[in-house]
């Protein structure tokens, strides 16, 4: 019992033991472990990423421009443009006025630069948490798109050191370079340098040259209104450009003096104006039009110089006074709703006018030099020309009557023909039906290529109905090919730069002298200002007189889509065009109406300081036009190869071909085959008697003779004319149209669309 009851207490103390045994702690979960993790994770990363940033930041500082090498440091290569007598008429490219230093600017700018664009500017280091974080909220609960979070810093760094992408890189290095920029500047050096360099549109960068360019004063004297005008630029340079869309502008105005008033950066007062009673600066006459003629000339720029960025000075060909009376021509006489272009070439091809449109700030599209529009019957120059060069004459006689090509049949502009005409009349009358019979007779491929000859770059058809101007043209190539007429049939190249120089006047680019080349003969030349002098004395295009000889054509499409008319005076040749842009029908329009008038009126004024020119149309024509009929046929007997009835080839001058003496002695008369010798008046025998020529030539139907009959073969060169330039084989001249015309081999179907023109 004893032992029992020893082991029971001994039990009891060893349950009391483990009783006291501490209990193990329990084991945490796995999603607060991670999350421990993560917390420490990003507390490592961010101190790596602040360490990396403020590294980069740094380094960024290191490397930056000083304040003073940032003052002078460009964007852009500044473009000064010149007129033929040296005066300015427009200037391209950034133009930065005077450099105003931080007392100097008034504190209303700043105000509302700061309002606008950077409400926290003195509180942030070049990057603003508070609005990045507004606007990724206003992007999560809105559209999704992130708004501009850029500040005013960040706005500098752009425009000094980056470009406009809207990539992630972009904004990155953006971010360092602001913070870099706060670190290394002060808040009044970042504010003045932005205000000083960024960019208001219209070439102006900083508030100065904004200032003088809308407001014609200095940025020291600017108003409440004005400042808030130009604030409010930057967001939309183009869209609130005060002289592009004033509403727009005094819109965005407002917004801008409603946020200064918010911010209590003015007083209500100073916040209740009107910007719309703001003058602005007026653009002097003719400086809308004048782009047209810069955005042809300066892109040539590219071609002409090398590389360069410091600013130049561009002398152009462009008169001033001539380019104002063209404005004015075009914006009075092109009908309502239509537009009209007008381009005007000196005798050596340098353009003293050039009108793109009716308006550039409505359109900038330059109708010019890049649209392409039936020119109508003022194609017929070179129909007329390729007739004249196969030997017509102004004088000769044509019939205007119905005629149909491969199923084309042209009709006239007032439905009737006049018959037998003469080739002046039909051109100065612009009878179409004559135009088709010429072109089908010299052919419609010749056509062509005397157009290409004369400078029309663009795509010719050969459809008989090309003759009638259904071929798309540039203004500017058909005022070059009658240009070409007015220089004496030689070759002209517009051209509308001069020289180009420095802004320390050193001259980088002259103009070359041009290498004419001559394009026809002087005959040609000759007679084709005949016809276009006849049109416009006494045809279509009498609404273009000017008290002066005038040369000209005028041209009327299908519909009255187009209207044109080109011409020349006193050595300056002017080409006018109108329609719509649509290619729609416009009422009453004709190219001897609205284009004609045009045409006198620009001239006018053009031509009035320079001499009376009359033309020169006296035909000088070559010998092969001079000749009798006969002998354009036949020529001179003694120039020909014969061959005897017996076989042999006689050579002119009463020679024999070697080999073949034996049969055909030069001289006597008692030759065995007793063919008679008769002599010339120089006493030199004879190659043939008189009757055997008289066989020869077609005068006998080959019946007996002395010699017995036979077949007569008769060689003979063609006539030489004087050929043109590039033409190695000059058809002779036809017959004038007494008859139906000959068919060209196998000419192409009629076109369709056929302009009908007068």
């Amino acid at each position: 019992m004893a032992q029992r009851g020893s082991r029971r207490q001994a039990a009891r103390k060893s349950g009391s033991r483990r009783s006291r045994r501490p209990e193990p702690k329990p084991r945490r979960s796995a999603f607060a472990r991670w999350t421990r993790r993560i917390l420490f994770t990003g507390i490592f990363a961010v101190f790596l990423g602040a360490l990396f940033l403020g590294l980069a930041v740094l380094f960024a500082a290191r490397s930056l421009p000083g304040y003073y090498e940032l003052k002078a440091q460009q964007t852009g290569q500044t473009i000064v443009v010149r007129a033929r007598d040296g005066t300015q008429i427009v200037e391209l490219g950034p133009s930065y006025g005077e450099w105003l230093e931080s007392g100097e600017i008034p504190d209303v700018m700043k105000q509302a630069m700061i309002s606008v664009e950077d409400r926290r500017y003195y509180s942030h280091y070049g990057v603003d948490p508070l609005g990045l974080a507004r606007a990724v909220y206003t992007a999560a609960t809105g559209n999704g798109r992130v708004s501009a979070t850029s500040t005013i810093t960040q706005q500098l760094a752009r425009n000094v050191f980056l470009n406009s992408n809207r990539t992630l890189d972009r904004k990155m290095r953006e971010a360092v370079l602001a913070m870099a920029l706060e670190y290394k500047f002060s808040k009044e050096q970042i504010l003045e340098l932005y205000l000083n360099k960024v960019y208001f549109g219209g070439g102006a960068y900083g508030i100065d040259s904004a200032s003088r360019k809308f407001f014609s004063h200095p940025a020291t004297d600017l108003s409440v209104a004005e400042a808030a005008i130009i604030a409010g630029l930057v967001k939309a340079p183009s869209r609130y450009s005060p002289t592009a869309d004033v509403d727009a502008a005094v819109g965005r105005a407002n917004v801008v003096l409603r946020l200064m008033r918010e911010q209590g950066r003015i007083s209500r007062a100073e916040a209740d104006v009107d910007p719309s009673m703001v003058r602005l600066k007026e653009d002097s006459a003719g400086q809308n039009s004048v782009r047209y003629f810069t955005d042809w000339a300066l892109p040539q720029l590219d071609i002409l110089l090398p590389e360069t960025f410091e600013p130049i000075e561009v002398w152009t060909t462009l008169d001033v006074g001539m380019q104002r009376a063209a404005t004015a021509s075009i914006k009075a006489n092109t009908p309502g709703g239509a537009q009209g272009a007008l381009v005007s070439l000196d005798r050596d091809g340098a353009i003293r006018a050039l009108v793109g449109g009716t308006d550039y700030v409505e359109s900038n599209f330059n109708r010019a030099t890049k649209a392409l529009r039936q020119p109508g019957s003022s194609w017929k120059l070179f129909v007329y020309l390729a007739a004249l060069e196969a030997g017509y004459k102004p004088e000769d006689t044509v019939k205007d009557t119905q005629t149909t090509i491969d199923g084309w049949t042209p009709r006239n502009s007032g439905g009737g023909y006049a018959g037998e005409i003469s080739v002046r009349t039909a051109f100065a009358y612009s009878k179409n039906t004559v135009a088709a019979q010429l072109g089908n007779e010299v052919g419609f491929g010749t056509v062509a290529s005397m157009a290409r000859r004369f400078g029309i770059t663009s795509e010719i058809s050969t459809y008989p109905s090309m003759v009638l101007g259904s071929s798309e043209v540039r203004l500017i190539d058909m005022t070059r090919a009658f240009a070409a007429v007015s220089a004496g049939g030689n070759s002209v190249e517009p051209y509308g730069i001069v020289k180009v120089t420095t802004a320390s006047g050193d001259t980088i680019y002259t103009h070359p002298r041009a290498r004419s080349t001559k394009l026809i003969p002087d005959y040609v030349t000759a007679g084709i200002t005949d016809l276009l002098q006849a049109a416009v004395a006494t045809g279509t295009g009498r609404a273009a007189q000017i008290g002066r000889p005038v040369a000209g054509k005028t041209g009327t499409t299908s519909s009255n889509k187009d209207g044109y008319f080109v011409g020349f005076s006193s050595g300056i040749t002017t080409g006018v065009w109108m329609g719509k842009d649509d290619n729609s029908r416009v009422a009453g329009l004709q190219g001897g109406r609205a284009p004609a008038q045009a045409f006198a009126a620009y001239m006018r004024y053009a031509v009035k300081d320079r001499p009376v020119e009359p033309f020169d149309t006296e035909l000088d024509l070559p010998e092969w036009q001079l000749e009798p009929d006969d002998e354009v046929m036949f020529g001179d007997p003694s120039d020909y190869y014969y061959i005897d009835e017996q076989g042999n080839l006689v050579e002119p001058g009463g020679g024999t071909s070697p080999g073949r003496g034996d049969g055909f002695p030069g001289s006597g008369s008692g030759s065995p085959d007793g063919v008679r010798r008769d002599t010339g008046e120089d006493g030199a025998p004879q190659a043939a008697d008189d009757d055997f020529l008289e066989r020869a030539t077609g005068g006998a139907s080959g019946g007996s003779g002395n010699g017995g009959g036979g077949s007569v073969t008769v060689t003979r060169p063609a006539p030489q004319p004087n050929p043109p330039v590039r033409i190695e084989n000059p058809p002779s001249r036809p017959a004038p149209m007494r008859t139906a015309p000959a068919s060209p081999p196998q000419p192409a179907p009629p076109g369709p669309g056929a302009p009908q023109q007068q």
